[in-house]
């Protein structure tokens, strides 16, 4: 339920409404409009490499090498993000925070980017699509990509004055998501309506999970 309502304050509850898919709660890092479905990617890592594994000390000698270092993660990122681009990957969700390198080089090959998704969050998408984060990193950053899940929908939602992103994805359960927005004078009186929805609707669950048995 957490991650499927959101509240507004400062609106009358008549305001309030349904709708199809999820609402993330912030703002695209990047948004490229794209029509009809789109391939969408699941990470939890930077798409940028670092210098170094964790634990591992990295030593240059010259400021000469550590610019050449740098210019070689900017051509693997590059590379990444265009091996994503080529399979038609148009969307990346990220629980991780992405660099501006990695945002630079979305923007150029036309990806949007939604990033420091929770972990609730990720598990729920996951769980629509069947989908499981895709790891970035390995000997072949070209191999195919295939672990995408498929999005009817992905634009900006405005909320109040809180920019948010609105997602239709294809489920591949019966589960098929809907966000409650629940619209209301103050924070309060909001967060009132979601502890009575959620109750009620647990019961409702208790319900018919006695009537199957």
């Amino acid at each position: 339920f957490a991650e499927l309502h959101a509240t507004v304050p400062g609106l009358p509850v008549a305001s309030s409404r349904v709708l199809p898919g999820i609402v993330l709660r912030r703002d695209f890092a990047a948004y490229c409009p794209a029509e009809g479905e789109l391939r969408a990617l699941l990470v939890t890592e930077p798409l940028r490499p670092a210098l170094t594994a964790p634990g591992v000390e990295f030593v240059v000698d010259s400021e000469g090498q550590y610019r050449a270092s740098l210019r070689w993660i900017a051509r693997r990122t590059e590379a990444l993000v265009k091996q994503l681009h080529s399979n038609n990957v148009k969307l990346l969700l990220s629980s991780a925070k992405q660099e501006e390198v990695v945002i630079s080089y979305a923007k150029l090959y036309g990806i949007s980017v939604v990033e420091c998704l929770l972990s609730e969050e990720m598990a729920l998408i996951s769980e629509i699509t069947g989908v499981s984060p895709y790891t970035p990193f390995g000997d072949n950053v070209y191999r195919e990509i295939t672990e995408t899940a498929v999005a009817t929908f992905c634009q900006p939602l405005l909320l109040g004055s809180k920019r948010c992103v609105h997602i239709g994805f294809t489920s591949v359960c019966a589960f098929q998501p809907h966000c409650l927005i629940l619209c209301g004078p103050v924070d309060g009186v909001n967060e009132q309506h979601a502890a009575a929805l959620q109750e009620a609707l647990t019961m409702l669950q208790q319900l018919f999970k006695s009537v199957d048995q």
